[in-house]
């Protein structure tokens, strides 16, 4: 298939070598030339706008940061929308707010344009092992369009509903995962304080009923006090955002997602939000005389 693919970082780019590598035809474009380059000694094609990339392609990908960035590459002067053809496909593969998935799903359509939202879990790990998990909000036929590729990025498709769905997914998918987060933090500055060694507690609660994926790498990073980024701070906090206005708008009480999301913004405060989300960890511990924050 003629593909487009926008959003060169750390997802991004081994997603878009997965493609490549499946035999499909890809074209780029990036904010910054360099974050392409890559992708073009492994056989993309730059283009010179989002407009082109659109132009190029049956299906185009977008994994950026936020909610303004698709808006801006769908609809922006020499965006997606001025080169779609009828019954071309957008699937956003970042994590926005499931409102306004829906919104550019509905701009999109009355140009003949199809979308899915299709926001992923895994990590950059998981992109590079195309080991994803996929979420997918859209029309269902559209779906089993894409489906071919979306196989070539993940290990796990689930269609979760219409226009908005993935995102909805998604966002639970981040209260689960930093909130979790938390509560491994609170667990080690708790045996911390008690005089008991983190390092030991961390690998007496990973053989039990608490053992999870987060335990064992979130709080591995803690016991070693590696707060170098995996996935910056930042973005979770973003995404928190996403999850509470949408509870807000839902009028749902989300009891420990708020307090979370309060632990983030103390966390992004003391300016570590391009630090690994382990850091709240350290959160606590700058609340705490005596324990450090290094």
């Amino acid at each position: 298939m003629r593909i487009g693919f926008i959003g060169c970082g750390v997802m991004g780019r081994p997603m878009a070598l997965h493609l490549l590598r499946g035999g499909h035809r890809v074209a780029v474009w990036a904010r910054r030339q360099e974050a392409a380059k890559p992708l073009l000694v492994a056989g993309a094609v730059a283009c010179a706008s989002p407009a082109a990339v659109a132009a190029a392609a049956e299906v185009v990908f977008t994994v950026v940061t936020g909610d303004a960035d698709v808006e801006q590459i769908a609809f922006a002067a020499g965006g997606l929308a001025e080169g779609f053809a009828a019954a071309s496909i957008l699937v956003d593969m970042s994590t926005i707010a499931p409102l306004t998935a829906r919104s550019i799903a509905g701009r999109l359509a009355t140009r003949g344009v199809d979308m899915l939202d299709a926001p992923v879990s895994g990590g950059g790990q998981g992109a590079i092992d195309a080991s994803l998990s996929i979420m997918v909000g859209g029309r269902a036929a559209v779906l089993e369009r894409v489906r071919p590729l979306f196989e070539l990025l993940g290990s796990t498709i689930v269609h979760v509903g219409d226009h908005g769905a993935g995102q909805v997914a998604k966002a639970c998918n981040q209260m689960l995962m930093v909130a979790t987060i938390q509560a491994v933090a609170e667990a080690l500055h708790l045996s911390r304080a008690a005089g008991v060694d983190p390092a030991r507690v961390h690998a007496a609660l990973a053989g039990g009923s608490a053992g999870s994926r987060v335990l064992q790498v979130m709080g591995g990073r803690m016991v070693a006090r590696d707060f170098a980024a995996g996935v910056e701070a930042r973005l979770h906090h973003k995404d928190y955002a996403v999850l509470i206005a949408e509870a807000h708008r839902l009028g749902l009480p989300l009891p420990v997602s708020a307090q979370v999301c309060q632990q983030l913004n103390a966390l992004m405060a003391l300016g570590w939000g391009r630090c690994d989300t382990a850091s709240l960890l350290r959160v606590l511990e700058a609340g705490q005389p005596g324990t450090g924050g290094n």
